[in-house]
């Protein structure tokens, strides 16, 4: 009943572009900021929360000056760390699958970041009055001994996520280098005839408010005609309709792969507009 959204413009492999530099001098300083947010973040919130869970004291006294200091730095350094973080979103490209790298890219500069600020923040934390009891004689329960380990869990979990982060980007690297080849081959050594349309079916997806299609399309190959089911992005008003035409660029040692644009001249496309509008609320 209701279309499927996602935010992102479609892919187009004439300018498809592997996004390694960009996200690499994105991702050093986002790094870095993230390191400050988990150092500042480990003793100017978590210490002070750890104490208090662990002997019950007011550790916001007022000799918490340099701890009130550590909260304004870990303020403005995670507002830093998530703008940078935001830019490397779109440094991976302004298609789905670029932004897709991008995410993943800037989740392990923000691991990696916490992992070895937090890291580097172990011998700084305050030492619990009491270990084993709270003041003046209550024991521990097993959640107090957790927070008592807190200032080796949370660089522990962080790098963890970190590594896990690493190899789930270096495989959409490689997908995405991979499915880059791919699309500039057929962009420079494919061929573009003209192509008509037998069948459409709206999937249900909307990209950055243009849908997409399945589409069954006829074209003139080398060895004669072929019919190949593909998908296609359009603007709303040159989607695809049973009989229009389209533009097919298909690799001629595997007439299987191909792409296919909307042809601007054909007045056929569009007048369908009923069948795939989204609902109005």
């Amino acid at each position: 009943m209701f279309g499927t959204f996602e935010f992102g413009l479609p892919e187009d492999p004439r300018r498809a572009r592997r996004p390694g530099l960009r996200l690499w001098l994105l991702g050093v300083p986002t790094t870095l900021a993230w390191a400050v947010v988990g150092w500042s973040g480990a003793l100017g919130l978590l210490d002070g929360f750890r104490l208090m869970s662990l002997n019950r004291v007011d550790a916001w006294g007022a000799d918490a000056g340099p701890a009130v200091s550590l909260v304004l730095l870990f303020s403005i350094s995670i507002t830093v760390a998530s703008s940078l973080g935001f830019a490397m979103l779109w440094g991976g490209g302004m298609s789905l699958r670029g932004m897709g790298v991008g995410f993943r890219a800037s989740s392990l500069a923000a691991s990696l970041g916490i992992a070895l600020g937090s890291g580097a923040a172990i011998p700084s934390w305050t030492p619990p009055e009491a270990v084993g009891k709270r003041l003046p004689s209550e024991p521990w329960t097993d959640v107090d001994w957790v927070v008592y380990y807190e200032p080796y869990l949370v660089p522990g979990v962080a790098g963890v996520t970190a590594l896990v982060m690493i190899m789930v980007l270096g495989r959409a690297f490689v997908t995405k280098a991979e499915a880059d080849d791919r699309a500039q081959a057929l962009a420079q050594t494919g061929r573009q005839v003209m192509g008509t349309v037998l069948g459409v079916e709206f999937t249900n997806v909307w990209v950055m408010g243009n849908p997409r299609f399945t589409v069954q399309v006829r074209f003139p190959a080398d060895a004669g005609e072929r019919t190949v089911v593909a998908t296609m992005i359009t603007p709303p008003l040159q989607a695809p309709a049973r009989g229009s035409t389209v533009k097919v660029t298909y690799d001629p040692r595997d007439p299987d792969s191909v792409r296919i644009d909307p042809d601007p001249a054909d007045r056929a496309a569009g007048g369908n507009l009923g069948a795939f509008l989204p609902p109005l609320f």
